[in-house]
C-alpha cells in the first residue's frame, strides 16, 4: 500500500502531462461555451477585487466551499445549497464550477442568494493552487459533489484542518474497476475524506473497498433523485409553453423529447420521428443536445434528411408546420421542457456508453425510454425498470416501436409516468439527510 506522500508525488509528476494534453480541447470548449479568458485567473487562485470582497463579506463563523463540475452537479448543489441556507441562517457558501455552462447556472443561483453565496471557477489541481484558494476563501468545510476528489486540494484542506465531505457520491462500475486497479495509489487519497455520503446501499461496500473507513460512509440516498425540492416553477413551464406556441407547436400536439443527446443520436432520433409521423401526423420533436454549441452541426445533419429546424436561441424561429422539429440550444431548462413532453428518450444511451440522467423525466411523471447503454445510472435504471417506470430498448428500430405503442395508448403512457415518479420516492428526504450530515457530521453548530 502506497503512502499518501507517494500517491501525491506520482500524481503531481503525471498531472502536468495530462494538463498539456487536455489544454487544447479545454480552450476550444471554453470558447464554444462562451468562456472568457479573464476567468482563467480564477483557475490559479487569483480573484478580482469584486469577487474577493464578495467572499470576504460572507458570514465567517460557518462558510462552506462547495465544488460542482457542470450543469448536472450544479443542479445537485442547488438543491443542497437551498436547503442549507434555509437551515443555517449564519452560513455562507462559495460555489465553484469547472465549465462555463455550470458557472452560468451557479451565477444565477448566487444572484438569488446575494450576500450568502458567491460563484467562482474551480482551481486547477496543481500543488499550491488549492491551498491558495482555501486561504482566500477560508471555508470551515470543503464539500465535493458526486465524484470530484482532487488529491492536492483534498490534501491541502486536511493540512489546514478543514474537513472534506463527498456528497451524493457517485461511483460507476467502470470507475470502480479503474480505481481498484490502482488502489495502492488511490486508497491514500480517498482515506483523506472526512465523510462520504452515498446514494445506494451497494455503494457502501464499493467505497469501503476503495479504502474509505466504514464509519465514514453514510447512506443518505440521491439528492438528484429526491422528489422533494425538485419541482419546476409553474411560471417557468408556462413560459416554455408560450415559447412552443410562438414557435408553431400547439399544446395539443404530442411531443417526443430527446434529452441530453450526443453526437450521431440526433439524426437517428429524427429518423425515428419521421417514421412515427406516418402514424402520428401531428407529432412534434424536441431535441435538447447535451452540448448546445453543436446546434449548427445538428441543424445541418437534420437538413440532409429533409428536416428544417427551429432554434430556441432565436426568438423569431418557427418550426416547419409539416414536420415540427425544435432544437433547445439553451442551458438549464431541460427539467422544465420535460414537463411539456409526451414521451422522453434519454440520450447517450444508444451510440455511446454511460447514458444520461432519467430522473428529471421520471419526476415529471413522463414515460421514459432509453437505449442499451445506461452504465452510469445502473441502480436508478434497475429501480425504474423494476417498478415499470421506464422502458429499455436495444436499438433505434425498437425505440420507434416502443414510442408508437405509448403514443397510441395514452393510459399505458400515464401509468408508466406515474410508476416512475413513485419509484423515486425511495430517495425522498435525501437532500435533508445530506444536510444533516454536513451540519452535524463535521460539527457545524
Amino acid at each position: 500500500m502506497a503512502s499518501k506522500a507517494l500517491s501525491l508525488t506520482l500524481y503531481n509528476l503525471l498531472l502536468p502531462f495530462g494538463l498539456v494534453f487536455m489544454l487544447p480541447g479545454a480552450i476550444i470548449k471554453m470558447r464554444r461555451r462562451n468562456g472568457r479568458w479573464r476567468d482563467l485567473a480564477q483557475r490559479v487562485g487569483c480573484f478580482d477585487e469584486t469577487t474577493q470582497k464578495a467572499i470576504n463579506a460572507l458570514p465567517q463563523r460557518e462558510r462552506l466551499w462547495v465544488h460542482a463540475v457542470s450543469v448536472g452537479e450544479v443542479n445537485v448543489a442547488k438543491k443542497l445549497i437551498t436547503r442549507l441556507l434555509k437551515t443555517q441562517p449564519d452560513l455562507g457558501i462559495v460555489l465553484s464550477t469547472t465549465t462555463p455552462t455550470g458557472h452560468a447556472l451557479a451565477a444565477e443561483l448566487a444572484a438569488q442568494h446575494a450576500g450568502r453565496l458567491v460563484a467562482i471557477f474551480s482551481p486547477v489541481d496543481l500543488p499550491g493552487v488549492g491551498r491558495l484558494m482555501l486561504e482566500r476563501i477560508q471555508p470551515t468545510q470543503l464539500v465535493l459533489v458526486e465524484a470530484e476528489v482532487w488529491p492536492n486540494l483534498t490534501n491541502s484542506a486536511g493540512r489546514l484542518g478543514i474537513p472534506v465531505s463527498l456528497v451524493n457520491a457517485r461511483l460507476s462500475p467502470r470507475s470502480e474497476r479503474r480505481y481498484r486497479k490502482f488502489q495502492w495509489l488511490t486508497g491514500p487519497i480517498f482515506r483523506m475524506l472526512k465523510q462520504v455520503l452515498v446514494q445506494e446501499e451497494d455503494d457502501i461496500a464499493r467505497w469501503e473497498g476503495l479504502g474509505v473507513a466504514r464509519e465514514r460512509i453514510h447512506l443518505t440516498g440521491s439528492i438528484k433523485y429526491d422528489p422533494e425540492g425538485a419541482s419546476v416553477a409553474p411560471a417557468k413551464i408556462e413560459e416554455l409553453r408560450n415559447v412552443l406556441t410562438q414557435t408553431g407547436i400547439s399544446t395539443s400536439q404530442p411531443i417526443l423529447l430527446a434529452a441530453s443527446t450526443h453526437a450521431g443520436e440526433e439524426i437517428e432520433f429524427a429518423r425515428v420521428f419521421q417514421r412515427l409521423r406516418e402514424q402520428i401526423r401531428d407529432l412534434a420533436l424536441l431535441i435538447v443536445p447535451r452540448h448546445v454549441e453543436r446546434r449548427a452541426e445538428i441543424t445541418a445533419a437534420l437538413k440532409t434528411i429533409g428536416l428544417s429546424t427551429a432554434l430556441r436561441s432565436i426568438p423569431a424561429s418557427r418550426v416547419d408546420p409539416n414536420a415540427s422539429v425544435f432544437i433547445i440550444d439553451t442551458t438549464g431548462e431541460l427539467a422544465a421542457w420535460q414537463h411539456l413532453a409526451t414521451l422522453v428518450v434519454v440520450g447517450k444511451s444508444f451510440l455511446a456508453e454511460g447514458g444520461q440522467n432519467p430522473a428529471e423525466a421520471a419526476l415529471a411523471e413522463k414515460p421514459v425510454l432509453f437505449g442499451p447503454h445506461m452504465e452510469n445510472f445502473t441502480p436508478l435504471v434497475e429501480l425504474l425498470l423494476k417498478k415499470k417506470g421506464a422502458q429499455q430498448v436495444g436499438n433505434f428500430d425498437e425505440l420507434g416501436t416502443a414510442c408508437l405503442a405509448l403514443l397510441q395508448d395514452s393510459a399505458k403512457a400515464i401509468q408508466m409516468g406515474q410508476a416512475g415518479q413513485r419509484a423515486l420516492q425511495a430517495h425522498q428526504g435525501a437532500t435533508q439527510r445530506s444536510v444533516e450530515r454536513l451540519i452535524h457530521g463535521v460539527g457545524i453548530s
